[in-house]
């Protein structure tokens, strides 16, 4: 049966050894030179922790994914800056990890916080919606209220001109009237209609 060394007591699991901690910080350090072959290495030993710790900061594996993909890519440009005095090289990149996650959460936070904003400000309310046709409803009855109080040659010229669309000379052959009295006819009855609606005043 293979050995199985034993986690000492208060290390996380996934923790690198000494000897793992001292060969990310080597192959950090050829990184910053411009060894692409250790960076590439770095990233096999290193790349399911950064995953995961995006993961759960994020909760979104294709954010994740990219979140890592940019951490990974921030720390080629900057591994020239890494100090194996100040930490390890896992925690390094982690901490940056993290930033990054923090930052996809937040942008995302703030997108969808713009969509609700603007959906709840362009789009009408039912209230709005219910107010609307409740305003044209009453606005139609006046106006049904006001037609049903002309005379009938007034009425039938109005009805024919603004509800039928026909136009004053067909008014006229219509109701076999003169053209100058079926205009006569549609202006009274509108001036009415004007005074009944309030239109004006």
């Amino acid at each position: 049966m293979d050995h199985v060394r034993p986690v000492p007591d208060g290390v996380p699991p996934g923790t690198p050894s000494p000897g793992d901690a001292h060969r990310l910080s080597e192959l950090l350090r050829r990184a910053g030179l411009g060894d692409e072959a250790a960076f590439a290495e770095f990233y096999d030993a290193t790349s399911a922790r950064a995953y995961g710790l995006a993961l759960r900061v994020v909760r979104n594996p294709a954010h994740a994914e990219e979140v890592a993909q940019e951490a990974y890519l921030d720390a080629w440009r900057s591994s020239t800056r890494f100090d194996p005095d100040r930490g390890s090289a896992a925690g390094w990149l982690l901490t940056i990890v993290h930033r990054k996650a923090v930052d996809r959460v937040r942008s995302v936070e703030a997108a969808t916080a713009r969509d609700e904003t603007w959906n709840r400000e362009t789009a009408p309310t039912d209230h709005d919606q219910t107010a609307e046709a409740a305003h044209a409803s009453l606005d139609a009855a006046r106006v049904r209220g006001a037609v049903a109080t002309l005379t009938d040659v007034q009425r039938r010229a109005v009805e024919l001109t603004y509800f039928g669309g026909y136009t004053h000379t067909e008014v006229a052959t219509l109701l076999d009237v003169p053209l100058g009295t079926a205009k006569t006819r549609i202006r009274d009855g509108l001036i009415r209609l004007r005074d009944l609606m309030g239109v004006g005043s």
